[in-house]
């Protein structure tokens, strides 16, 4: 009986430490099981779902930057399979392209830029931010300097280092050659490309052409066409959707590239000026109003300017007109100039820009309309509120009777003459003066001069009558 019992007992040992063991390895197990497991087919992608198409051509400025936030929005409602950025642009500005950039990184939706005839400078930056690059045979990518408005490089330690990190980030985000990227910009780094046998010297900036940038990993495909970067995606079977700039969208781009904003201010500014200084018929009035709405209707479309900029602005010009006919000390039309100023420059998305065309324009206004005031001063404005014209006597014009018929008459004195006084002439009383003696009561005196209605007597005696 005992043997039998510690039998039994052992037999339970070994299944509980059996079991034991089992549990402990049971978490290995399965994860050897996942790993060695063969992999799952992914979810297809609808065959619905579109290939979007979107134009990035001429400048990057705000407009281009308003307008592929619309494009990727759409593409991401539609549940579009992939986005093509059909680049071919000069560059353009560089907080604009770094905008566009965070918005291409951030899309739910994959990305290729598709380089068709130049992608330079701020380009450059945007095809880097790709999930992937096509490029047509010919085209080319790089030469990514900052550069200021007259188009000379900027030498800015601090704005080169800026924008050298921005082009390295974007490589290294899709795996790509960083110092070819900070070559493109700063052309003190230089670059090595052995896939090219040959190196880029420092002295001088990485532009890339379809088949070096394929050697160089900057590229991953050459497509002659639009339909060839499709068929590299897989979207040939999946219908495309080309997303276009809407008229509105196309004019508010032009309105505010920098050059015509200022245009438009020195436009406005200047033909407001003449209009209150020297007015003509309404029309320097009507075309500066036509210039500022222009700005503010640009800026409106392109969603940087709200109905509260606007409204500053009217508010403005009622105080500048209030000022014209009411004295103020010049106080509501400082405050009108104050909410002109602030509402052109709320408007704009690139404030600094805005202040920096504005100053330009105000200052050219003010040339233009001095040199107007000089040739047609007699129209100003100052003219409606001084009486500029003369009554004179040659021409038949009196502000009082002359009396030149008194002139060698004889009188007497009714009051003292000290120097002035009054006389009887005739049974008329005159008021008369003398050539500055005292002359008493009751004296016979006669007239010598007569000055408009200045009368001037002497003692008679002596006189010859």
């Amino acid at each position: 009986m005992l043997m039998m019992k510690h039998g039994s007992l052992f037999l339970r040992s070994c299944v509980l430490v059996l079991f034991s063991v089992v549990l402990l390895l049971l978490p290995g197990l399965a994860a050897y099981a996942d790993v060695n497991a063969p992999p799952q087919p992914k979810p297809s992608v609808s065959a619905a779902a579109p290939v979007v198409v979107v134009p990035v051509h001429q400048s990057v400025e705000t407009g281009l930057q308003k307008f592929l936030e619309r494009a990727m929005k759409e593409a991401e409602e539609a549940r579009a399979m992939y986005v093509i950025l059909d680049i071919d642009t000069l560059g353009g500005r560089v907080d604009s392209a770094e905008e566009i950039g965070e918005m291409i990184r951030s899309s739910k939706v994959p990305t290729l830029a598709y380089v068709h005839g130049k992608a330079v400078s701020a380009g450059s930056y945007i095809a880097l931010n790709a999930t992937k690059i096509a490029m047509e045979p010919g085209s080319s990518i790089g030469a990514a300097a900052v550069v200021d408005i007259t188009g000379n490089e900027i030498e800015s330690v601090k704005v080169i280092a800026h924008w050298s990190s921005e082009m390295r980030a974007a490589a290294e985000l899709r795996g790509r050659n960083p110092q070819i990227a900070e070559a493109m910009v700063d052309k003190n780094v230089g670059a090595e490309m052995p896939q090219l046998t040959r190196s880029v010297p420092k002295g001088q900036l990485v532009s890339l052409t379809a088949e070096e940038a394929i050697k160089v990993g900057y590229a991953e495909v050459i497509a002659k066409d639009i339909d060839e970067a499709i068929r590299f995606v897989g979207g040939t079977d999946h219908p495309v959707l080309h997303i276009d700039p809407t008229p509105a969208e196309k004019f508010a781009r032009f309105i505010t590239q920098p050059w015509i904003s200022m245009l438009l201010l020195f436009i406005g500014i200047a033909g407001v000026l003449i209009e209150l200084f020297v007015p003509g018929f309404g029309i320097p009035g009507i075309v500066g109003l036509i210039g500022f709405g222009l700005y503010f209707f640009g800026n409106y479309l392109s969603g940087f300017a709200g109905v509260e900029d606007i409204a500053l602005f009217v508010i403005g010009v009622v105080l500048l007109i209030i000022e014209i006919f009411v004295s103020s000390f010049g106080i509501i039309g400082i405050l009108g100039i104050a909410c002109l100023f602030s509402s052109v420059i709320m408007a704009a998305n690139n404030t600094k820009q805005a202040a920096l065309n504005l100053s330009i324009a105000t200052v050219l206004a003010i040339i233009v309309v001095a040199i107007i005031i000089k040739y047609f001063k007699h129209r100003g404005v100052w003219n409606r509120f001084i009486l500029r014209e003369k009554l004179t006597t040659e021409q038949g014009f009196t502000s009082s009777k002359i009396r030149t018929d008194l002139l060698g008459k004889s009188g007497l004195s009714v009051t003292p003459l000290r120097p002035a006084g009054t006389i009887l002439v005739a049974d008329e009383r005159v008021d008369v003066v003398t050539t500055g003696e005292f002359i008493p009561v009751n004296t016979q005196v006669v007239v010598v001069q007569v000055e408009g209605s200045r009368i001037v007597v002497r003692e008679a005696h002596g006189l010859v009558q």
